[in-house]
C-alpha cells in the first residue's frame, strides 16, 4: 500500500466516523424533541432512524469491504 493510498483509506474510516458521530447526535436529537414536543407519544423518529440506518449500515459495508477504495482508485485513474 502506497502513501496516497494509506491516506485515502484513513480519509474514508473518518468520513465513516462522522456519519456516524452525525447519526447519534441526530438520532439523539430527533428522540429529545420527540419527548419533549409530542403529546400523543407516537414515536415518530422510528421512520428517520430507519432511513438514516440503512444509509450507514451501506457506508460501513462499503468502507469495510474495501469497495470504497476500490472507487477512489478508480476515479485516480481516470483523471
Amino acid at each position: 500500500m502506497n502513501k496516497k493510498s494509506k491516506m485515502s483509506d484513513n480519509a474514508l474510516r473518518v468520513g465513516l466516523w462522522v456519519h456516524v458521530l452525525c447519526y447519534v447526535v441526530g438520532i439523539a436529537a430527533q428522540v429529545v424533541l420527540w419527548w419533549l414536543l409530542t403529546p400523543d407519544h407516537f414515536f415518530w423518529p422510528l421512520w428517520s432512524f430507519l432511513g438514516w440506518t440503512i444509509g450507514l449500515g451501506f457506508h460501513i459495508w462499503a468502507v469495510r469491504s474495501g469497495q470504497a477504495m476500490r472507487a477512489v482508485q478508480d476515479m485516480r485513474a481516470r483523471y
